[in-house]
Protein backbone atom coordinates (compact mmCIF):
# COMPACT_ATOMS: atom_id res chain seq x y z
CA UNK A 1 0.00 0.00 0.00
CA UNK A 2 1.17 3.50 -0.66
CA UNK A 3 1.99 5.23 2.62
CA UNK A 4 2.19 9.20 3.22
CA UNK A 5 5.20 11.19 2.95
CA UNK A 6 6.17 13.90 5.03
CA UNK A 7 4.02 16.56 2.89
CA UNK A 8 0.95 14.15 2.66
CA UNK A 9 1.03 13.88 6.40
CA UNK A 10 1.42 17.67 6.99
CA UNK A 11 -0.92 18.69 4.68
CA UNK A 12 -3.97 16.46 5.82
CA UNK A 13 -3.37 17.64 9.35
CA UNK A 14 -3.42 21.24 8.44
CA UNK A 15 -6.72 20.62 6.64
CA UNK A 16 -7.83 19.38 9.74
CA UNK A 17 -7.36 22.64 11.57
CA UNK A 18 -8.70 24.52 9.01
CA UNK A 19 -11.88 22.71 9.02
CA UNK A 20 -12.51 22.67 12.77
CA UNK A 21 -12.50 26.29 12.50
CA UNK A 22 -14.79 26.71 9.69
CA UNK A 23 -17.00 24.46 11.56
CA UNK A 24 -17.13 26.62 14.55
CA UNK A 25 -17.44 29.54 12.72
CA UNK A 26 -20.91 27.47 11.37
CA UNK A 27 -22.20 26.51 14.82
CA UNK A 28 -21.68 30.05 16.17
CA UNK A 29 -23.48 31.24 13.78
CA UNK A 30 -20.62 33.48 11.99
CA UNK A 31 -21.20 31.60 9.02
CA UNK A 32 -24.54 30.65 7.36
CA UNK A 33 -25.52 27.26 5.52
CA UNK A 34 -25.20 28.86 1.97
CA UNK A 35 -21.61 30.39 3.10
CA UNK A 36 -20.64 27.28 4.70
CA UNK A 37 -21.49 24.43 2.16
CA UNK A 38 -18.57 25.03 -0.51
CA UNK A 39 -16.84 24.45 2.47
CA UNK A 40 -18.09 21.29 3.74
CA UNK A 41 -18.26 19.71 0.22
CA UNK A 42 -14.08 20.53 -0.10
CA UNK A 43 -14.20 17.92 2.98
CA UNK A 44 -16.48 14.94 1.71
CA UNK A 45 -19.61 16.20 3.81
CA UNK A 46 -23.16 16.16 2.33
CA UNK A 47 -26.49 17.56 4.22
CA UNK A 48 -29.18 14.36 3.84
CA UNK A 49 -32.56 13.76 4.91
CA UNK A 50 -31.69 13.12 8.17
CA UNK A 51 -28.05 14.01 9.15
CA UNK A 52 -24.96 14.88 7.49
CA UNK A 53 -23.30 12.24 5.42
CA UNK A 54 -19.05 12.06 5.85
CA UNK A 55 -18.07 10.64 2.89
CA UNK A 56 -14.31 8.74 3.39
CA UNK A 57 -11.83 8.50 0.25
CA UNK A 58 -11.03 4.67 0.01
CA UNK A 59 -8.19 5.90 -2.94
CA UNK A 60 -8.53 2.65 -5.41
CA UNK A 61 -10.27 0.62 -3.05
CA UNK A 62 -7.53 -0.35 -1.18
CA UNK A 63 -7.79 -0.16 2.88
CA UNK A 64 -5.28 -1.79 5.76
CA UNK A 65 -6.52 -3.91 9.11
CA UNK A 66 -5.39 -0.65 10.75
CA UNK A 67 -7.60 1.57 8.98
CA UNK A 68 -10.42 -0.98 9.36
CA UNK A 69 -9.82 -0.76 12.70
CA UNK A 70 -10.07 2.88 12.60
CA UNK A 71 -13.06 2.77 10.70
CA UNK A 72 -14.84 0.60 12.82
CA UNK A 73 -13.95 2.90 16.22
CA UNK A 74 -15.33 5.85 14.34
CA UNK A 75 -18.81 3.72 13.50
CA UNK A 76 -19.01 2.84 16.98
CA UNK A 77 -18.25 6.32 18.46
CA UNK A 78 -19.91 8.72 16.37
CA UNK A 79 -22.04 6.80 14.20
CA UNK A 80 -25.06 4.21 14.43
CA UNK A 81 -22.29 1.41 14.46
CA UNK A 82 -22.02 0.59 10.96
CA UNK A 83 -20.99 2.23 7.61
CA UNK A 84 -21.84 1.85 4.19
CA UNK A 85 -19.66 0.93 1.19
CA UNK A 86 -20.51 2.82 -2.36
CA UNK A 87 -19.88 1.93 -5.67
CA UNK A 88 -17.10 4.73 -5.37
CA UNK A 89 -15.23 2.69 -3.32
CA UNK A 90 -15.71 4.98 -0.88
CA UNK A 91 -17.14 4.43 2.49
CA UNK A 92 -19.93 6.43 4.03
CA UNK A 93 -21.47 7.63 7.39
CA UNK A 94 -24.66 8.39 7.13
CA UNK A 95 -26.03 10.03 10.82
CA UNK A 96 -22.49 11.81 12.00
CA UNK A 97 -22.99 14.90 13.20
CA UNK A 98 -21.21 18.39 13.00
CA UNK A 99 -19.81 18.89 16.06
CA UNK A 100 -18.27 15.99 15.57
CA UNK A 101 -16.82 15.70 11.92
CA UNK A 102 -13.47 17.46 13.37
CA UNK A 103 -12.48 15.03 15.73
CA UNK A 104 -13.69 12.25 13.07
CA UNK A 105 -11.20 13.97 10.47
CA UNK A 106 -8.65 13.93 12.90
CA UNK A 107 -8.86 10.45 13.66
CA UNK A 108 -8.73 9.46 9.84
CA UNK A 109 -5.45 11.48 9.67
CA UNK A 110 -3.76 9.38 11.96
CA UNK A 111 -4.16 6.18 9.55
CA UNK A 112 -3.16 8.12 6.40
CA UNK A 113 -6.94 8.84 5.68
CA UNK A 114 -8.86 11.69 4.51
CA UNK A 115 -12.24 13.15 2.95
CA UNK A 116 -10.83 15.45 0.24
CA UNK A 117 -12.41 15.46 -3.14
CA UNK A 118 -14.99 13.07 -2.64
CA UNK A 119 -17.46 16.33 -3.63
CA UNK A 120 -17.64 18.95 -5.34
CA UNK A 121 -16.52 19.57 -8.87
CA UNK A 122 -12.96 17.96 -9.02
CA UNK A 123 -11.45 14.78 -10.05
CA UNK A 124 -12.61 13.06 -7.01
CA UNK A 125 -11.15 9.41 -5.51
CA UNK A 126 -9.80 7.55 -8.18
CA UNK A 127 -11.04 3.94 -8.29
CA UNK A 128 -9.50 0.90 -9.88
CA UNK A 129 -9.88 -2.98 -10.75
CA UNK A 130 -10.98 -4.43 -6.74
CA UNK A 131 -8.62 -7.66 -8.07
CA UNK A 132 -5.55 -5.76 -8.90
CA UNK A 133 -2.27 -7.18 -7.96
CA UNK A 134 -3.92 -10.41 -7.74
CA UNK A 135 -6.13 -11.39 -11.08
CA UNK A 136 -5.36 -14.01 -13.43
CA UNK A 137 -5.84 -11.67 -16.62
CA UNK A 138 -4.56 -9.01 -15.52
CA UNK A 139 -1.62 -7.23 -17.75
CA UNK A 140 -0.38 -4.87 -14.93
CA UNK A 141 -1.28 -3.76 -11.11
CA UNK A 142 -3.24 -0.72 -11.99
CA UNK A 143 -2.82 0.86 -8.75
CA UNK A 144 0.59 2.67 -8.81
CA UNK A 145 -0.95 4.68 -11.93
CA UNK A 146 -3.93 5.23 -9.80
CA UNK A 147 -1.93 6.43 -6.96
CA UNK A 148 0.10 8.73 -9.40
CA UNK A 149 -3.21 10.33 -10.68
CA UNK A 150 -4.67 10.87 -7.24
CA UNK A 151 -1.06 12.68 -6.48
CA UNK A 152 -1.16 14.82 -9.83
CA UNK A 153 -5.02 15.57 -9.35
CA UNK A 154 -5.20 16.05 -5.60
CA UNK A 155 -5.41 20.40 -5.10
CA UNK A 156 -4.38 20.63 -8.93
CA UNK A 157 -5.12 24.24 -9.42
CA UNK A 158 -6.17 24.32 -12.83
CA UNK A 159 -9.10 21.82 -11.74
CA UNK A 160 -10.56 23.04 -8.55
CA UNK A 161 -13.32 24.67 -10.14
CA UNK A 162 -14.30 22.29 -12.98
CA UNK A 163 -17.88 22.97 -14.50
CA UNK A 164 -19.13 19.44 -12.66
CA UNK A 165 -17.19 16.38 -11.12
CA UNK A 166 -15.27 14.11 -12.47
CA UNK A 167 -14.29 10.64 -12.03
CA UNK A 168 -11.33 8.74 -13.08
CA UNK A 169 -10.92 4.43 -13.54
CA UNK A 170 -8.02 2.46 -14.30
CA UNK A 171 -7.97 -1.00 -14.94
CA UNK A 172 -5.44 -3.16 -15.75
CA UNK A 173 -6.72 -6.33 -17.14
CA UNK A 174 -8.49 -7.80 -19.66
CA UNK A 175 -11.81 -8.37 -17.77
CA UNK A 176 -13.35 -5.20 -16.91
CA UNK A 177 -14.12 -4.70 -13.01
CA UNK A 178 -14.08 -0.94 -12.95
CA UNK A 179 -16.80 -0.67 -15.03
CA UNK A 180 -14.44 1.86 -17.18
CA UNK A 181 -16.30 2.83 -19.76
CA UNK A 182 -18.86 4.46 -17.59
CA UNK A 183 -16.71 6.78 -16.10
CA UNK A 184 -15.50 10.71 -17.03
CA UNK A 185 -12.17 9.43 -18.31
CA UNK A 186 -10.56 6.05 -18.11
CA UNK A 187 -7.36 4.31 -18.10
CA UNK A 188 -6.95 0.79 -19.66
CA UNK A 189 -3.20 -0.79 -19.42
CA UNK A 190 -2.37 -2.47 -23.04
CA UNK A 191 0.15 -3.71 -25.10
CA UNK A 192 0.64 -3.22 -28.49
CA UNK A 193 1.87 -5.89 -31.21
CA UNK A 194 5.24 -4.75 -30.08
CA UNK A 195 4.78 -5.96 -26.49
CA UNK A 196 5.08 -3.07 -25.06
CA UNK A 197 2.90 -1.91 -22.04
CA UNK A 198 1.11 1.43 -22.72
CA UNK A 199 -2.15 3.13 -21.98
CA UNK A 200 -5.71 3.43 -23.74
CA UNK A 201 -7.89 6.19 -22.71
CA UNK A 202 -11.08 6.59 -22.97
CA UNK A 203 -13.44 9.65 -22.00
CA UNK A 204 -17.04 10.62 -22.11
CA UNK A 205 -18.54 7.74 -20.26
CA UNK A 206 -21.12 8.26 -17.74
CA UNK A 207 -24.51 7.19 -16.12
CA UNK A 208 -27.62 10.05 -15.33
CA UNK A 209 -30.05 11.56 -16.84
CA UNK A 210 -28.45 11.35 -19.60
CA UNK A 211 -26.28 7.99 -20.29
CA UNK A 212 -23.47 7.07 -22.49
CA UNK A 213 -20.99 5.05 -23.65
CA UNK A 214 -17.22 6.44 -22.93
CA UNK A 215 -15.38 6.64 -26.12
CA UNK A 216 -11.62 5.72 -27.08
CA UNK A 217 -9.67 8.97 -27.17
CA UNK A 218 -6.24 7.64 -26.67
CA UNK A 219 -5.46 4.54 -28.46
CA UNK A 220 -1.92 4.13 -27.19
CA UNK A 221 -0.21 6.49 -24.79
CA UNK A 222 2.99 5.93 -23.65
CA UNK A 223 3.95 5.43 -20.32
CA UNK A 224 5.91 8.84 -19.57
CA UNK A 225 3.10 10.63 -21.83
CA UNK A 226 0.08 9.66 -19.53
CA UNK A 227 -0.47 12.51 -17.06
CA UNK A 228 0.63 14.78 -19.86
CA UNK A 229 -2.60 13.28 -22.08
CA UNK A 230 -4.69 13.45 -19.07
CA UNK A 231 -4.04 16.89 -18.58
CA UNK A 232 -4.87 17.77 -22.34
CA UNK A 233 -8.43 15.83 -21.49
CA UNK A 234 -9.04 18.16 -18.87
CA UNK A 235 -8.46 21.03 -20.02
CA UNK A 236 -10.09 20.59 -23.09
CA UNK A 237 -13.38 20.12 -20.56
CA UNK A 238 -12.61 22.62 -18.65
CA UNK A 239 -12.38 25.15 -21.25
CA UNK A 240 -15.35 23.97 -23.24
CA UNK A 241 -17.58 22.10 -20.97
CA UNK A 242 -20.98 23.83 -19.89
CA UNK A 243 -21.61 25.74 -16.65
CA UNK A 244 -24.59 27.09 -17.40
CA UNK A 245 -26.78 24.11 -16.51
CA UNK A 246 -26.07 21.36 -14.13
CA UNK A 247 -27.78 18.74 -16.22
CA UNK A 248 -25.30 19.65 -19.36
CA UNK A 249 -21.83 19.90 -17.59
CA UNK A 250 -19.97 16.82 -17.03
CA UNK A 251 -17.85 15.75 -20.24
CA UNK A 252 -20.26 13.19 -21.32
CA UNK A 253 -22.66 15.69 -23.10
CA UNK A 254 -19.06 17.75 -24.38
CA UNK A 255 -17.94 14.80 -26.24
CA UNK A 256 -21.40 14.31 -27.84
CA UNK A 257 -21.56 17.92 -28.54
CA UNK A 258 -18.15 18.41 -30.62
CA UNK A 259 -18.38 14.26 -31.75
CA UNK A 260 -15.29 12.10 -31.00
CA UNK A 261 -12.46 13.11 -33.91
CA UNK A 262 -13.43 16.79 -32.88
CA UNK A 263 -12.54 16.10 -29.25
CA UNK A 264 -9.49 14.10 -30.31
CA UNK A 265 -8.42 16.91 -32.64
CA UNK A 266 -8.82 19.59 -29.41
CA UNK A 267 -7.04 17.22 -26.87
CA UNK A 268 -4.39 16.73 -29.62
CA UNK A 269 -3.41 20.44 -29.52
CA UNK A 270 -3.27 20.74 -25.95
CA UNK A 271 -1.69 17.57 -25.73
CA UNK A 272 1.24 18.94 -27.93
CA UNK A 273 1.67 22.30 -26.22
CA UNK A 274 1.89 20.60 -22.58
CA UNK A 275 4.25 18.14 -24.41
CA UNK A 276 6.44 20.76 -25.80
CA UNK A 277 6.93 22.54 -22.28
CA UNK A 278 8.27 19.36 -21.37
CA UNK A 279 6.60 19.75 -17.30
CA UNK A 280 4.40 16.63 -16.90
CA UNK A 281 6.74 13.66 -18.12
CA UNK A 282 6.39 10.71 -16.08
CA UNK A 283 10.31 9.97 -15.04
CA UNK A 284 10.38 5.92 -14.55
CA UNK A 285 12.25 6.30 -11.31
CA UNK A 286 8.87 7.80 -9.92
CA UNK A 287 6.90 5.30 -11.78
CA UNK A 288 9.35 2.53 -10.11
CA UNK A 289 9.22 4.30 -6.69
CA UNK A 290 5.42 4.97 -6.30
CA UNK A 291 5.44 1.00 -7.74
CA UNK A 292 7.18 -0.42 -4.89
CA UNK A 293 4.85 0.55 -2.61
CA UNK A 294 2.32 -2.05 -4.42
CA UNK A 295 4.67 -5.01 -4.27
CA UNK A 296 2.95 -8.28 -4.52
CA UNK A 297 3.69 -10.04 -1.19
CA UNK A 298 5.89 -12.80 -1.13
CA UNK A 299 3.82 -15.63 -2.45
CA UNK A 300 4.53 -18.92 -1.41
CA UNK A 301 5.92 -21.92 -3.51
CA UNK A 302 2.57 -23.48 -3.11
CA UNK A 303 0.43 -26.41 -5.64
CA UNK A 304 -2.96 -25.78 -6.60
CA UNK A 305 -5.67 -27.49 -4.06
CA UNK A 306 -9.11 -27.66 -3.75
CA UNK A 307 -9.43 -27.22 0.08
CA UNK A 308 -11.66 -29.47 2.24
CA UNK A 309 -14.68 -28.16 4.83
CA UNK A 310 -16.54 -30.15 7.10
CA UNK A 311 -19.07 -27.73 6.67
CA UNK A 312 -21.42 -28.33 3.52
CA UNK A 313 -22.23 -24.46 3.13
CA UNK A 314 -18.05 -24.08 2.27
CA UNK A 315 -18.23 -25.46 -1.08
CA UNK A 316 -20.75 -22.97 -1.88
CA UNK A 317 -18.83 -19.88 -1.00
CA UNK A 318 -15.98 -21.53 -3.02
CA UNK A 319 -17.84 -22.09 -5.96
CA UNK A 320 -18.92 -18.65 -6.25
CA UNK A 321 -17.31 -16.14 -3.82
CA UNK A 322 -13.48 -17.19 -4.95
CA UNK A 323 -11.75 -16.07 -7.83
CA UNK A 324 -8.71 -17.42 -9.72
CA UNK A 325 -5.69 -16.41 -8.85
CA UNK A 326 -2.59 -15.20 -10.14
CA UNK A 327 -0.33 -17.74 -8.35
CA UNK A 328 -0.88 -21.06 -7.58
CA UNK A 329 -2.16 -22.13 -4.18
CA UNK A 330 -4.09 -18.90 -3.65
CA UNK A 331 -7.50 -17.38 -4.46
CA UNK A 332 -9.29 -14.10 -4.27
CA UNK A 333 -11.89 -14.27 -1.79
CA UNK A 334 -15.31 -11.84 -1.76
CA UNK A 335 -16.86 -11.17 1.03
CA UNK A 336 -20.55 -10.34 0.16
CA UNK A 337 -22.21 -7.28 1.73
CA UNK A 338 -25.28 -8.51 0.54
CA UNK A 339 -26.70 -11.10 3.02
CA UNK A 340 -30.23 -12.04 2.22
CA UNK A 341 -32.43 -9.93 3.45
CA UNK A 342 -30.10 -7.28 4.36
CA UNK A 343 -28.55 -4.04 3.56
CA UNK A 344 -26.07 -3.75 0.22
CA UNK A 345 -22.81 -2.37 1.06
CA UNK A 346 -23.79 -1.55 5.16
CA UNK A 347 -20.92 -3.46 7.32
CA UNK A 348 -21.15 -2.97 10.93
CA UNK A 349 -18.49 -2.09 13.19
CA UNK A 350 -18.11 -5.21 14.84
CA UNK A 351 -17.50 -7.18 11.55
CA UNK A 352 -15.10 -4.38 10.41
CA UNK A 353 -13.27 -4.96 13.98
CA UNK A 354 -13.39 -9.04 13.41
CA UNK A 355 -12.04 -8.55 9.45
CA UNK A 356 -8.96 -6.46 10.83
CA UNK A 357 -8.69 -9.41 13.26
CA UNK A 358 -9.06 -11.78 10.67
CA UNK A 359 -6.33 -10.54 8.29
CA UNK A 360 -3.79 -9.92 11.07
CA UNK A 361 -3.70 -13.34 11.60
CA UNK A 362 -3.85 -14.76 8.16
CA UNK A 363 -1.27 -12.27 7.40
CA UNK A 364 -3.36 -10.45 4.98
CA UNK A 365 -2.12 -6.95 4.67
CA UNK A 366 -4.97 -5.76 2.60
CA UNK A 367 -8.61 -5.55 1.99
CA UNK A 368 -10.62 -4.34 -1.42
CA UNK A 369 -13.55 -1.99 -1.44
CA UNK A 370 -15.42 -3.26 -5.00
CA UNK A 371 -17.31 -0.94 -7.09
CA UNK A 372 -19.96 -3.68 -6.38
CA UNK A 373 -20.40 -2.62 -2.75
CA UNK A 374 -18.58 -5.99 -1.18
CA UNK A 375 -15.31 -6.28 0.60
CA UNK A 376 -12.31 -8.37 -1.35
CA UNK A 377 -9.60 -10.18 0.52
CA UNK A 378 -7.13 -10.44 -2.69
CA UNK A 379 -4.32 -13.16 -1.38
CA UNK A 380 -5.43 -16.13 0.55
CA UNK A 381 -3.81 -19.11 0.49
CA UNK A 382 -6.10 -21.97 -0.58
CA UNK A 383 -5.27 -23.94 2.41
CA UNK A 384 -6.95 -21.13 4.43
CA UNK A 385 -9.91 -20.74 3.21
CA UNK A 386 -11.68 -23.09 5.04
CA UNK A 387 -10.96 -21.82 8.56
CA UNK A 388 -11.73 -17.96 6.84
CA UNK A 389 -14.92 -19.21 5.61
CA UNK A 390 -16.03 -20.44 8.49
CA UNK A 391 -14.51 -16.96 10.78
CA UNK A 392 -16.75 -14.67 8.22
CA UNK A 393 -19.68 -17.14 8.36
CA UNK A 394 -19.70 -16.40 11.64
CA UNK A 395 -19.76 -12.77 11.13
CA UNK A 396 -22.51 -13.06 8.62
CA UNK A 397 -20.03 -11.92 5.84
CA UNK A 398 -19.64 -15.60 4.07
CA UNK A 399 -23.36 -15.44 1.71
CA UNK A 400 -22.29 -17.53 -1.34
CA UNK A 401 -23.62 -15.00 -4.11
CA UNK A 402 -21.16 -13.07 -5.65
CA UNK A 403 -22.47 -12.63 -9.15
CA UNK A 404 -25.54 -14.08 -8.45
CA UNK A 405 -29.20 -12.38 -8.56
CA UNK A 406 -29.33 -11.70 -4.95
CA UNK A 407 -25.68 -9.96 -5.05
CA UNK A 408 -27.18 -6.40 -5.68
CA UNK A 409 -26.16 -2.91 -5.90
CA UNK A 410 -28.10 -0.44 -4.27
CA UNK A 411 -27.67 3.41 -3.55
CA UNK A 412 -29.03 4.63 0.02
CA UNK A 413 -31.96 5.86 -1.99
CA UNK A 414 -35.08 7.76 0.16
CA UNK A 415 -33.61 6.40 2.85
CA UNK A 416 -31.02 8.80 3.40
CA UNK A 417 -30.68 10.97 0.13
CA UNK A 418 -32.38 14.13 -0.07
CA UNK A 419 -32.32 13.62 -3.83
CA UNK A 420 -33.70 10.51 -4.37
CA UNK A 421 -37.36 9.99 -5.30
CA UNK A 422 -38.20 6.19 -4.24
CA UNK A 423 -36.41 3.81 -2.01
CA UNK A 424 -34.03 1.75 -2.74
CA UNK A 425 -32.65 -0.56 -0.16
CA UNK A 426 -36.38 -2.17 0.52
CA UNK A 427 -36.67 -3.28 -2.99
CA UNK A 428 -33.30 -5.08 -2.75
CA UNK A 429 -33.97 -6.59 0.28
CA UNK A 430 -37.49 -7.49 -1.50
CA UNK A 431 -35.63 -9.36 -4.15
CA UNK A 432 -33.02 -11.00 -2.21
CA UNK A 433 -35.44 -12.50 -0.21
CA UNK A 434 -37.96 -13.50 -3.37
CA UNK A 435 -34.82 -15.29 -4.51
CA UNK A 436 -33.19 -16.48 -1.68
CA UNK A 437 -33.18 -20.08 -2.78
CA UNK A 438 -29.28 -21.06 -3.41
CA UNK A 439 -30.40 -23.63 -6.11
CA UNK A 440 -32.39 -21.68 -7.99
CA UNK A 441 -29.76 -18.51 -7.33
CA UNK A 442 -27.40 -21.44 -9.68
CA UNK A 443 -30.06 -21.96 -11.70
CA UNK A 444 -30.27 -18.67 -12.91
CA UNK A 445 -26.98 -17.77 -13.18
CA UNK A 446 -25.12 -14.59 -13.25
CA UNK A 447 -27.37 -11.71 -12.90
CA UNK A 448 -26.58 -8.75 -12.38
CA UNK A 449 -29.24 -6.23 -10.56
CA UNK A 450 -28.67 -2.60 -9.68
CA UNK A 451 -30.81 -0.12 -8.13
CA UNK A 452 -31.06 3.75 -7.92
CA UNK A 453 -33.12 5.88 -5.70
CA UNK A 454 -33.30 8.50 -8.83
CA UNK A 455 -31.97 10.03 -12.08
CA UNK A 456 -28.48 10.71 -10.62
CA UNK A 457 -28.01 6.66 -10.72
CA UNK A 458 -25.65 6.12 -7.86
CA UNK A 459 -27.07 2.49 -7.97
CA UNK A 460 -25.63 2.10 -11.47
CA UNK A 461 -29.16 0.91 -12.93
CA UNK A 462 -28.07 1.70 -16.45
CA UNK A 463 -25.60 -0.62 -16.31
CA UNK A 464 -27.60 -3.66 -14.79
CA UNK A 465 -28.32 -6.63 -16.51
CA UNK A 466 -31.85 -5.86 -14.89
CA UNK A 467 -31.60 -1.54 -14.16
CA UNK A 468 -34.26 -0.57 -11.67
CA UNK A 469 -34.86 3.12 -11.66
CA UNK A 470 -36.77 4.77 -8.81
CA UNK A 471 -39.25 7.64 -10.25
CA UNK A 472 -41.78 9.71 -8.16
CA UNK A 473 -45.58 10.03 -9.75
CA UNK A 474 -47.55 12.50 -7.43
CA UNK A 475 -45.82 11.85 -4.26
CA UNK A 476 -45.63 8.08 -4.65
CA UNK A 477 -42.80 5.51 -5.86
CA UNK A 478 -42.68 3.76 -8.90
CA UNK A 479 -40.34 1.79 -10.47
CA UNK A 480 -39.06 1.63 -14.02
CA UNK A 481 -37.23 -1.67 -15.19
CA UNK A 482 -34.35 -1.60 -17.85
CA UNK A 483 -32.85 -4.58 -19.83
CA UNK A 484 -29.38 -5.49 -20.94
CA UNK A 485 -27.03 -2.84 -19.03
CA UNK A 486 -23.64 -3.95 -18.43
CA UNK A 487 -20.94 -2.65 -17.13
CA UNK A 488 -17.88 -4.63 -17.84
CA UNK A 489 -15.42 -4.70 -20.76
CA UNK A 490 -19.15 -4.85 -22.96
CA UNK A 491 -20.48 -2.03 -21.88
CA UNK A 492 -23.93 -1.30 -22.83
CA UNK A 493 -26.83 1.02 -21.66
CA UNK A 494 -30.05 -1.21 -20.46
CA UNK A 495 -33.23 -0.32 -22.47
CA UNK A 496 -36.24 0.77 -20.69
CA UNK A 497 -39.05 -1.90 -20.75
CA UNK A 498 -42.03 0.21 -20.60
CA UNK A 499 -43.81 2.31 -18.20
CA UNK A 500 -43.08 1.78 -14.44
CA UNK A 501 -44.92 -0.22 -11.95
CA UNK A 502 -45.89 0.65 -8.22
CA UNK A 503 -43.45 -0.81 -5.46
CA UNK A 504 -45.67 -3.83 -4.38
CA UNK A 505 -45.65 -4.88 -8.16
CA UNK A 506 -41.93 -4.90 -8.68
CA UNK A 507 -40.69 -8.02 -7.63
CA UNK A 508 -43.03 -9.80 -9.26
CA UNK A 509 -41.55 -7.96 -12.19
CA UNK A 510 -38.26 -8.83 -11.96
CA UNK A 511 -39.72 -12.73 -11.19
CA UNK A 512 -41.30 -12.66 -14.53
CA UNK A 513 -38.76 -11.04 -16.41
CA UNK A 514 -36.29 -13.75 -14.96
CA UNK A 515 -39.01 -16.28 -16.53
CA UNK A 516 -38.98 -15.38 -19.55
CA UNK A 517 -35.16 -15.52 -19.44
CA UNK A 518 -35.31 -19.32 -18.23
CA UNK A 519 -37.62 -19.99 -20.75
CA UNK A 520 -35.46 -18.89 -23.62
CA UNK A 521 -32.62 -19.51 -22.88
CA UNK A 522 -30.16 -21.77 -25.09
CA UNK A 523 -27.54 -23.99 -23.12
CA UNK A 524 -25.23 -22.00 -20.91
CA UNK A 525 -26.54 -18.65 -22.01
CA UNK A 526 -26.62 -16.18 -19.55
CA UNK A 527 -29.41 -13.62 -18.94
CA UNK A 528 -27.64 -10.78 -20.95
CA UNK A 529 -26.73 -12.97 -23.81
CA UNK A 530 -30.37 -13.76 -24.04
CA UNK A 531 -31.73 -10.63 -23.68
CA UNK A 532 -29.16 -9.24 -26.49
CA UNK A 533 -30.07 -12.39 -28.74
CA UNK A 534 -33.93 -11.74 -28.68
CA UNK A 535 -34.47 -8.87 -27.93
CA UNK A 536 -36.65 -7.12 -25.22
CA UNK A 537 -40.00 -7.57 -26.83
CA UNK A 538 -40.62 -11.31 -25.60
CA UNK A 539 -39.82 -9.34 -21.95
CA UNK A 540 -42.48 -6.59 -22.57
CA UNK A 541 -44.99 -8.78 -23.71
CA UNK A 542 -45.02 -11.13 -21.07
CA UNK A 543 -44.46 -8.65 -17.62
CA UNK A 544 -47.07 -6.05 -19.13
CA UNK A 545 -49.56 -8.99 -20.14
CA UNK A 546 -49.05 -9.80 -16.60
CA UNK A 547 -49.42 -6.06 -15.89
Amino acid sequence: MYRYDEFDARFVRERVAQFRYQVERRLSGELTEDEFKPLRLMNGLYLQLHAYMLRIAVPYGTLSSRQLRKLAYIARTYDKGYGHFTTRQNLQFNWIKLVDVPDVLSELAEVEMHCLQTSGNCIRNVTADHFAGAAADEIEDPRPLAEIIRQWSSLHPEFAYLPRKFKIAVGGARHDRAALKFHDMAVEIVRNEAGETGYRVMAGGGMGRTPYVGHVVGAFVAREDILAFLEAVMRVYNQSGRRDNIYKARIKILVNALGVDEMKKQIAREFAEIKAAGTLQLPQDELDRITAYFAPPQFEALADETPVSDDPDFADWLRTNIAQHRAPGYGIATLSLKPIGGVPGDASAEQLDAIADLMDEYGLAEIRVSHEQNLVLPHVRQRDLPAIHARLKALGLATPNAGLVTDIIACPGLDYCDLANARAIPIAQAISERFADLDRQHDIGELKIKISGCINACGHHHAGHIGILGVDKKGVEFYQLQLGGSGAEDASIGEILGPAFASHEIVDRVEEVIGVYLDRRTRDERFLDTVRRIGIAPFKERVYAAH
